[in-house]
């Protein structure tokens, strides 16, 4: 009885020595910063020799302090996440792919294609050993008055000039002669309410309309720019000014982006703005395997950024603005992150590389983990839209989406009658709505993308607005192959903008060359070359089979009934955008399509 006894009390003194190292290892970061002196910095790991050994020390004491010099790490995660790249399709949020496959092994890495007329990469190898790049001041972009390159000459073109129509209070997205005041830390102080003040106590911001105006961070004049029609305008300067703040702005906090299948960051920069950061995950010249289901696929960082470029050279501008950045893995995230989970993945690799792995459904793991070359990470930042607060945005699901599932098809990919059901379905059946669809359907092929389940528009603007194309991660996988199903849309619709149709006419002219213009525009990023040569001469190819789709379409229907024209002058005597887009003989098309009693509808919910 007495060895029970011992046994007992052995077992009970191993629990609580147990739980006392639990209970200081969770108080010990909040010891540490409060022990260390305010102004000493934290490891930036400045030599190679000395990686192994300060991570070994942090692993044993973990709570460098943080940029923003906040004590302790906070009970709860409160990062505002914008709805734009949330993972939830029920709550009026962007959602993910919803494939439930085990992860796929990443391939090995290789050294990246060199094509002899672009620049050498600029890629994690060639970066100082554990130094900060520093920034670099990109070339600006070339616009209307630019300096005469292919890029300017595009958008100098009639097709690229045409005004938008006149802007009333109901089609812009913040009312300029509103008494709404724009206060760009209230996002950050509902994170931190330790942000640092630049400005003097009681500091006000003037509403949109007065001057004030141009004191503005970038980020929020992009915001301030959305309209019904476009996401940002032809001109506007403060689009390249938001890119070149994605690539230099400091970075002052980092967390995970909740839900989701693969790891992505919010990170937010010294003036306030937020980004949605993409680590990269393979090279440029890897492609996707034959046998990889798209749902199963890495997301790319590098199609984010091409995704963004194409938009705008086709002249949607539905994409917000995204730009490539290396990064310092120690200093611009461990070192900053309040997310203790994120935090606590960051280890050193064999190679004495600094590596993280994060939290996420999947491929998040010590197997597939994300290593500097030691600590300069690769990736894209995408500009958040304005918090759900201020603008709300409906969520729709993509009529063609696909079935995300190994053997069973959708319904359009069986059915060759499928569009006559979706235009007898809102909004299908009278908005523009369906010709925002082949748009988006154009786009996704050029790219090579087939993860299109959802897509949103703003709230405010009901059915009569633009289309918002958001997570472009998993286009430009295959350069060899062109996926033929993505153009299924405009084939069985057969319909198309007549502005959209003359662009990529334009476009597949040798003066005004697709796979040009998007070198040229690509190569004014931080991480250039951005594609992989491949990619850019299948945008060629692509070109060609959309306008080879619209001829036979053409050649079945006529030209009236499948070009829908948006370029004559506005009526003004229709205020709806249903009837802008539609030509007499087209509308009397509509009426004959309309839905009729016992008509078969698509459930798009």
């Amino acid at each position: 009885m007495i060895q029970v006894r011992r046994f007992r009390v052995l077992v009970l003194m191993v629990f609580l020595v147990a739980c006392a190292l639990h209970i200081a290892l969770d108080l010990l970061p909040r010891l540490e910063r409060r022990a260390r002196p305010p102004g000493e910095p934290g490891c930036s790991c400045a030599q190679p020799g000395e990686a192994a050994a300060g991570w070994a020390q942090a692993r044993g004491r973990p709570g460098e302090p943080s940029a923003a010099g906040d004590p302790g790490w906070p009970h709860k995660h409160t990062l505002r996440i914008l709805q734009d790249f949330s993972s939830d399709p029920a709550s009026n949020l962007t959602s993910h792919s919803l494939e439930k496959l085990p992860p796929a092994e990443p391939a090995e890495g290789a050294v990246r294609g060199q094509d002899p007329r672009v620049p050498r990469p600029r890629g994690p190898a060639h970066r100082p050993p554990l130094r900060d790049p520093g920034p670099r001041r990109p070339a600006p972009l070339p616009g209307p008055s630019g300096d005469g390159s292919l890029l300017a000459r595009l958008f100098e073109h009639p097709l690229y000039r045409v005004a938008v129509p006149p802007l009333t209070e109901d089609d812009v997205l913040f009312n300029v002669n509103s008494d709404i005041r724009f206060n760009p830390k209230a996002a950050a102080a509902a994170e931190n309410p330790n942000w640092p003040h630049a400005g003097p106590e009681g500091e006000d911001f003037a509403p949109t309309g007065e001057a004030a105006v141009d004191s503005y961070p970038n980020w929020l004049k992009f915001h301030i720019g959305i309209n019904r029609y476009e996401l940002y305008s032809r001109d506007s300067p403060a689009v390249d000014a938001l890119l070149r703040d994605l690539g230099t702005q400091k970075i002052t906090s980092v967390a995970m982006k909740s839900g989701g299948t693969q790891l992505k960051l919010i990170m937010t920069f010294q003036n306030y703005g937020q980004a949605l950061f993409k680590p990269m995950k393979q090279t440029r010249e890897q492609e996707t395997p034959p046998d990889f289901f798209y749902f199963s696929d890495y997301e790319r960082h590098n199609a984010e950024i091409a995704a963004f470029h194409l938009d705008r050279i086709l002249d949607f501008r539905r994409v917000p603005p995204v730009a490539g950045r290396m990064v310092n893995m120690t200093r611009e995230i461990r070192d900053v992150t309040r997310d203790k989970k994120l935090w606590r993945t960051f280890f050193i690799s064999p190679a004495n590389n600094v590596c993280f792995y994060g939290e996420c459904s999947y491929y998040c793991s010590t197997e597939h983990a994300l290593c500097g070359k030691p600590d300069q990470i690769e990736g894209s930042l995408a500009a958040f839209l304005p918090d759900l607060s201020l603008a709300k945005r409906k969520t729709w699901r993509n009529p063609w989406r696909r079935s995300y599932h190994k053997r069973k098809k959708a319904e359009w990919e069986v059915d060759p009658d499928y569009c006559t059901a979706v235009k007898q379905t809102p909004p299908y059946d009278r908005s523009h709505r369906i010709l925002d669809i082949m748009d988006m359907t154009i786009f996704d092929f050029l790219m090579g993308n087939m993860d299109r389940h959802h897509y949103e528009t703003f709230e405010k603007f009901g059915n009569d607005t633009f289309i918002v194309h958001l997570d472009n991660g998993r286009g430009f996988g295959k350069y060899s192959h062109d996926e033929l199903s993505i153009l299924v849309p405009l084939q069985q619709c057969c319909r198309i903008r007549k502005s959209t149709y003359l662009r990529l006419q334009l476009l597949a002219r040798e003066e005004y060359k697709l796979s040009l213009l998007m070198a040229e525009s690509l190569r004014q990023d931080r991480v250039a070359p951005v594609l992989f040569q491949p990619h850019l001469q299948a945008l060629d190819r692509r070109l060609r089979l959309v306008l080879q789709a619209v001829g036979t379409c053409v050649e079945k229907d006529g030209l009236g009934h499948v070009v829908q024209d948006d370029l004559h002058p506005l009526d003004p005597g229709h205020r709806g955008l249903a009837d802008r887009d539609q030509t007499p003989d087209s509308r009397t098309a509509a009426l004959r399509q309309a839905p009729r009693r016992g008509s078969r509808a698509v459930n798009l919910t």
